[in-house]
């Protein structure tokens, strides 16, 4: 039992677990993705600026990373099972409450808050239980369950935009909660590991009798796990600083495309049905941009940072681009480059963070990168409606977020080169030890 524990399973029951992750993905984040199908409408009922209406998803993102910490103390306290469910409930709670639409304030409160407290408390367990599952095919694990994002996306950019034109968004909403619900019904098959909650390190402690050592051991190791959800010492290490300025300025960026593709579309004179199916291409090049990366990864022919530095970089460039697309042909081809490098970069991110902590602080990172980052994503989408107000154009949010990943990607470098500076240094101080090991031979020939 406990040798399971110490090994993930890389396999069996984990692919449910996958798949489970894999539906709790597209029922939250596709959520907030196809969110600025409700943007204009939303706009025009309250009469209000770009970068009023876009507080909403600037609050939902930025609940959705500061709940991230409580969600990992509460994953070890009461499961990852029973954490998922509570996120689809409150999701739930978020959009039908979001269906009365009572002033701006109000939809900031139901579908930014709430909704963000759900996405986080889904969202957080579902990809850390899918890494305590599997180690070697660890990359390709979590990017099959981000995948569900992609593939949700894909039916929910034309469903949302039915369902709005049928019941109005405020009936659309309604309909969209009574679908999160089955977030729960996936946190119902998240079967925790032992080693991954600490409900069941107390119990193994019952099972050794008292005045063994094995007795002491365990009650010395239970203090790391407890401190694993807020090991805050994390902070003083200057790769985990390094990479979560990197998510801070991604997060700035990463919500902005998505959030003004369609305002832009019908700017350039784009039929509303024609501006849904950009984010179902959206969604497809995403979706093939992670399971290819997450593929390319798995083969370990590349380092994963280098791999996403790269992928960074290519996003940014498509970012350039596709504020020139004039008309539905060439933005749907810019889109297709944007969606599909997001994809491949989303894919690795979290198995890049893996590689930095180690899986023994994984859970505490993974908390504390989220809540960190939050503040990129609070800042970034009325940061990117404030320069469109003043700009008077969509395409200038598009220029905020490419140049903003341009930065983001510095300090990737940065931390590789740090990284690496690190391993040579580690090389070189072994080499005196090398070097003393002929001398006691020579002495022995001199005695000859």
């Amino acid at each position: 039992m406990q040798a399971k524990d110490i090994n993930p399973p890389d396999g069996g029951y984990g692919w449910v677990v996958v798949v489970s992750a894999f539906m709790v993905m597209g029922l939250t984040v596709a959520v907030l993705k196809t969110f600025g199908l409700f943007f204009v409408e939303i706009q025009q009922h309250f009469d209000g600026l770009a970068s009023t209406t876009s507080w909403i998803t600037s609050v939902t993102i930025a609940i959705f990373h500061l709940g991230a910490p409580v969600a990992s103390s509460l994953c070890v306290r009461y499961t990852h099972r029973a954490v998922v469910i509570t996120g689809g409930i409150l999701a739930f709670s978020g959009m039908a409450l979001g269906f009365f639409g009572l002033s701006m304030v109000w939809m900031y409160i139901t579908t930014g808050f709430l909704q963000g407290l759900g996405i986080s408390f889904s969202w957080t367990p579902a990809i850390s239980i899918v890494s305590h599952y599997f180690s070697k095919k660890r990359a390709l694990a979590n990017a099959i369950a981000s995948a569900g994002e992609c593939a949700f996306a894909f039916t929910f950019g034309p469903f949302f935009q039915w369902l709005i034109s049928q019941y109005g968004w405020k009936g659309a909403l309604l309909i969209i909660g009574g679908i999160q619900l089955n977030i729960c019904v996936c946190g119902v098959l998240m079967r925790p590991l032992a080693s991954s909650c600490l409900p069941k390190t107390r119990h193994s402690k019952t099972e050794i009798p008292p005045g063994n050592s094995v007795s002491r051991t365990e009650k010395e190791d239970k203090p790391p796990i407890i401190h694993k959800t807020f090991n805050w010492m994390l902070l003083r290490r200057p790769e985990f600083v390094l990479y979560t300025i990197f998510g801070i300025l991604a997060a700035m960026s990463f919500f902005v495309p998505p959030l003004f593709l369609v305002p832009l579309s019908y700017s350039l004179g784009i039929d509303e049905s024609w501006a849904a199916s950009l984010l179902s291409i959206l969604a497809v090049v995403d979706l093939a941009g992670r399971l290819l990366c997450g593929w390319y990864a798995n083969l370990h022919v590349t380092k994963t940072i280098h791999l996403l530095a790269m992928t960074i970089t290519l996003i940014s460039t498509s970012l350039m681009l596709l504020p020139q697309a004039n008309n539905y042909l060439s933005l749907a081809i810019f889109t297709g480059f944007y969606g599909f490098f997001f994809g491949t970069t989303v894919a690795i991110h979290i198995t890049v963070l893996a590689d930095i902590v180690g899986m023994s602080e994984f859970d505490s990172a993974l908390g504390i990168f989220m809540l960190i980052r939050s503040t990129g994503g609070f800042v970034g989408p009325p940061l990117a409606g404030l320069i469109v107000d003043m700009a008077g154009d969509y395409r200038a949010g598009f220029y905020m977020a490419g140049a903003t990943l341009i930065l983001s990607a510095g300090f990737l470098v940065t931390l590789d080169q740090l990284q690496q500076r690190k391993e040579r240094g580690s090389q070189t101080s072994t080499k005196p030890e090398k070097t003393t090991l002929p001398y006691p031979s020579l002495h022995l020939l001199k005695d000859q």
